[in-house]
């Protein structure tokens, strides 16, 4: 018989043996005899219930991530599939030509629809070739021959398919200098996967539709996301690619407000970060040509993923000429951005060089640490954003927050004025990482003045800290691990708490919430050997104190006394239904 509370504990508190009590196995147990037990389930019509509503289940989950499983299952059996990285690549590739496929497909349907509307004709031979024969489209949809429409590649005999999914690339890659780079020529022929392997990978991309799962969204980098965690072995968690989730992405942008002016990620990976923050402009303003991108990028492939992102949502960029590493050959040196908004791998290892040892980004702090690139990333975006108003928000690990072979370096951006605001998020709010993350929000301008309509405050020598932990309430659904996420009324309320902080009429010396937020001053956190970690300086109230315990356990002891008359109640069923069968238990 097992023991109603684990044999290891030690009761700290009378709300822990609470807890304990309300949560222990034989809650369980009952829920399986009940289930066991009940007439409701076991009758022909609830097993032919339970069958429809399985298969109801099944039919619904027909959705991206089971298309991706498909395509990765078919290319794991193929022979010449290759490496992890060309198995992503040739996925990825194939989906930015279903994506720039349907979108000239839409441009063509709206344009026709255009000429209707004016009294045109668009099958008359004159205005067909005035309009359609080069055509040009105002919201950034490619023109593409005929021989690089997907509806060319979905019509092509299978033994053809790698030749003419090549002759698709190349004809894009001539026809256009901003598509160019974008993926690797003849990707298809030298891979040449037998005929029904590309076959079934090509009719299977051929269901992922924007129009199915949703034009504004991140489509290309969530194939990403999808390859990331399914088969990346460098990502560990510590160190390697994470894609950003789109909540995180907003939670940022709503706080910086990138609305106008330059914005910048020195790691800009797939460019998810920049086409997120643009839908929240579009939603926002309307006018994402109001805002300029730059990045870079350091993995060749991921490079050119990002050019592609970029291109196909008709966001002007620029990531360089190339890919390359960040810290050894900054791209966009002696430039100076409004924005920064990124999402660094944690914790990297790996990236320093001899020559770095002066480096100028640094030169009126310290040298970061070879052992772990986070203060590389903090002062190297601090370099460029533009000095009297520049703002970056960006997430780090939350070991950064109190390290101490960067407290020198930490003192001096507090001393500064650099650091405004640091929030710690929710924990498994990533697919590929479980870990809890720090959002930090650097500013040049402290001062106050107006900033998108708000009059600010002077806020210089005070930090705002905030702590989310607590926000786990949405749990993601159909993952294949624990996943939260914030919903847009958090996302409000965190930004509404940073805002207001900022605002002029606000006393920072007051403004505090216990368990969610605080403004500090700069002699305080001085004397906790200037440490970032929020916890510090939140205040948190002891709850066992709050605990009416006679009462709940009077509760406790009452449903106790009901669970025991049933369980004995179902015992009893139980032995009866053996009996009737003919065994005694």
């Amino acid at each position: 018989m097992r023991a109603p509370f684990p044999a290891s504990s030690l009761l700290r508190s009378r709300a822990e043996f609470v807890v304990i009590l309300t949560n222990g196995p034989h809650f369980d147990l009952l829920n399986a005899k009940r289930r066991l037990i009940l007439p409701e389930y076991n009758t022909p019509e609830s097993a032919h219930n339970m069958a429809k509503a399985t298969k109801k289940k099944t039919d619904d989950k027909i959705n991206l991530d089971t298309i991706l499983f498909k395509c990765r299952d078919i290319l794991r059996k193929a022979r010449n599939s290759g490496s992890f990285f060309e198995k992503r690549d040739m996925m990825l590739t194939l989906v930015f030509l279903r994506f720039i496929g349907e979108k000239f497909e839409d441009g063509v349907k709206n344009l026709r629809e255009s000429l209707i509307a004016q009294g045109l004709d668009p099958d008359d031979e004159a205005i067909f070739a005035a309009f359609f024969d080069d055509a040009t489209f105002t919201d950034g949809t490619y023109n593409l021959p005929a021989e690089a429409r997907w509806s060319t590649i979905i019509n092509t005999p299978a033994p053809k398919l790698n030749v003419a999914l090549d002759t698709a690339l190349h004809s894009i890659a001539t026809g256009s200098n901003q598509l160019k780079g974008c993926f690797v020529e003849g990707t298809f022929t030298t891979r040449n996967l037998a005929a029904n392997d590309i076959k079934q990978i090509v009719d299977e991309v051929n269901k992922i539709s924007h129009k199915a799962f949703g034009e504004e969204k991140d489509l290309i980098g969530r194939v990403y996301e999808y390859f990331l965690k399914e088969f990346a072995v460098n990502a560990t968690k510590e160190e390697g690619e994470y894609y950003t989730p789109h909540d995180v992405v907003q939670l940022i942008a709503t706080m910086i407000e990138p609305f106008d002016g330059t914005l910048y990620d020195p790691c800009c990976g797939s460019g998810g970060m920049f086409v997120q923050s643009t839908d929240l402009i579009r939603e926002k303003r309307g006018d994402i040509s109001r805002i300029n991108v730059y990045g870079q990028e350091k993995e060749a492939a991921t490079y050119r993923l990002a050019k592609m992102n970029l291109a196909l949502r008709g966001i002007s960029h620029n990531l360089g000429g190339e890919s390359d590493s960040t810290f050894t050959h900054d791209l966009h040196k002696g430039l100076y951005f409004n924005y920064i908004m990124a999402n660094p791998p944690f914790n990297l290892k790996g990236w320093y060089d001899e020559n770095l040892k002066h480096d100028s980004r640094w030169a009126n702090y310290a040298t970061p640490p070879e052992s772990n690139a986070n203060y590389a990333w903090i002062l190297h975006m601090l370099s460029h954003l533009k000095p009297l108003d520049g703002v970056a928000g960006f997430l780090l690990a939350n070991g950064a927050l109190g390290d101490s072979d960067t407290v020198e370096i930490r003192k001096k951006l507090i001393q500064n004025d650099k650091v405004e605001a640091i929030i710690i998020l929710p924990r498994e709010l990533f697919i590929t990482t479980d870990i809890s993350v720090t959002l930090w929000i650097l500013n040049q301008n402290k001062k106050g003045g107006k900033y998108h309509g708000r009059n600010l405050r002077n806020r210089e020598g005070e930090i705002l800290f905030m702590d989310l932990r607590t926000w786990t309430g949405n749990p993601v659904k159909n993952e294949g691990k624990k996943k939260v996420l914030l919903d847009a009324a958090q996302i409000r309320r965190a930004a509404d708490i940073y805002h207001t902080w900022q605002s002029a009429g606000t006393d920072g010396n007051a403004y505090a919430v216990p368990e969610l937020y605080r403004s500090v001053g700069i002699r305080e956190i001085e004397a906790q050997g200037w440490s970032l970690v929020p916890s510090k300086y939140i205040e948190f109230i002891d709850h066992d104190l709050e605990i009416d315990f006679p009462t709940e356990m009077a509760r406790i002891q009452k449903e106790m006394r009901e669970l025991m008359a049933f369980e004995k109640q179902s015992q009893k069923m139980l032995a009866d239904a053996f009996k009737g069968i003919g065994y005694k238990l």
